[in-house]
């Protein structure tokens, strides 16, 4: 199991290059990924109120999984609601901080099969092609069925809140290039400033955990 542990070390960028390293007891614990519930809920405090996602990981297992390590290491407090298309979805998942943006972006996930549609009220990662999810994920504003041939697979539902989902500023339009709000390249590299300096009526997540049902 050793090569397994140095391996994820190695993907995450806590291993220099050098001969054989021992792995010490406390960097497996770690490293090692949480036991995830096959049901959990995640509670989302925002600027508009709370909302409450409930996730089935027999939907899609590794967006379950990736999602609930997001979560379990804050990744997503203080990401703001970026992308917001009435009628269509709500975005997120860029970080506030511009070394998490860039350590994530590299640790891409292999697809799910799509196994539920995405009807209003469903969360799925976003991807940039087959085999690319990395941290983004949308919530589904109406039932968008023609997302399902495109690979988009839902992992879990709003279970409470959406009447705070539907409220979150739109006002900036889409992004670019395809239109004039945030630019997601940008937003990765500078993180919460750029937000705060271009884009100051965005909302946001205050913050985000897993709770007992």
């Amino acid at each position: 199991m050793r090569w397994q542990a140095l391996a994820v070390l190695v993907a995450l960028g806590f291993v220099a290059c050098s001969p054989a390293p021992t792995v010490k007891t406390e960097e497996k614990k770690a490293v090692a990924p949480a036991v995830v519930p096959e049901v959990f809920r995640v509670q989302f405090q925002t600027t508009k109120g709370p909302f409450v996602l409930e996730v089935t990981r027999a939907l899609a297992p590794k967006g379950a999984d990736r999602f609930h390590r997001l979560v379990s290491d804050k990744f997503y407090d203080g990401a703001r609601f970026y992308r917001v298309r009435p009628k269509f979805v709500v975005q997120w998942g860029i970080s506030k901080e511009p070394k998490m943006n860039e350590l994530w972006k590299q640790l891409r996930l292999q697809d799910d099969p799509v196994k539920q549609t995405n009807a209003r009220g469903t969360i799925a990662f976003a991807t940039d092609g087959p085999n690319t999810r990395t941290t983004e994920v949308f919530i589904n504003l109406v039932d968008n069925p023609q997302l399902d041939a495109r690979g988009f697979s839902p992992f879990g539902n709003v279970v409470e809140g959406m009447d705070a989902v539907d409220k979150f500023f739109f006002g900036y339009g889409e992004v670019q290039p395809k239109g004039t709000g945030v630019d997601p390249n940008k937003y990765m590299a500078e993180g919460d400033r750029y937000i705060e300096r271009s884009f100051p009526n965005l909302d946001g997540i205050i913050s985000a955990k897993v709770v007992a049902q």
